[in-house]
């Protein structure tokens, strides 16, 4: 999708320094819960892009994106300030590691990559798959999407930002299925040592490296 102006529906805090954004889905815009967008923003006279990655299982009225709140950021304050009836400008959806109604989701997040991981979890156990969800963060996000998707059968685990992951990736993965991670890139390294201990081949993962 080339850029154009979409309407934002809504912005509501999902924990601790983040934000969702509900952003009008325009006509013919496809996207797979794990795509990502290019969001650009007129700051102080300059226009500033950033990327973002689906958070929401579907794009049917509204696709959802989740932003962590960097008080000194050039762009997320402003995002924080948006309220229904703005506009942003939106391209894509960009990206080839996303979900393809895979019979079981193996999701391994840190950070702002429980936005994404969230979103397939809820789209797999629509579509009659199973999930498991391994989450990293000191301070976590989505906390009430993550219970309903365990109260629904998924396999969660929340962990501290000291906590190894090693455990709850062998649980999780116990049962095989596609394995995505998203997070910073180390997180991706732990990530990736974790599936190697729990004898999972790394290079099957499909993996979005948020910096």
């Amino acid at each position: 999708m080339d850029e154009r102006s979409l309407t934002v529906a809504d912005v509501r805090s999902v924990g601790p320094n983040a934000i969702a954004i509900d952003i009008e889905t325009p006509p013919e815009f496809d996207a797979q819960p794990g795509q990502f967008v290019k969001l650009t923003l007129a700051v102080d006279g300059e226009d500033e892009s950033r990327f973002y990655t689906i958070s929401s299982p579907d794009v049917t009225d509204e696709f959802e994106i989740t932003v962590g709140i960097d008080p000194d950021g050039e762009v997320a304050p402003h995002l924080a300030d948006l309220e229904a009836g703005d506009t942003v400008r939106i391209a894509g959806p960009f990206g080839s590691d996303f979900y393809e109604g895979e019979a079981r989701a193996v999701l391994l997040a840190g950070g702002p990559g429980i936005g994404p991981a969230v979103g397939i979890a809820e789209r797999a156990l629509a579509d009659g798959n199973d999930a498991a969800v391994v989450y990293q963060d000191d301070d976590p996000i989505h906390e009430d999407r993550l219970a309903a998707l365990e109260a629904d059968g998924a396999f969660v685990a929340v962990l501290d930002g000291d906590d190894g992951l090693t455990d709850a990736v062998a649980d999780a993965t116990a049962d095989g299925g596609q394995v995505f991670i998203y997070g910073f890139a180390d997180f991706l390294d732990d990530a990736t040592a974790a599936l190697e201990a729990a004898g999972v081949d790394a290079d099957d993962a499909k993996v979005e490296n948020f910096g």
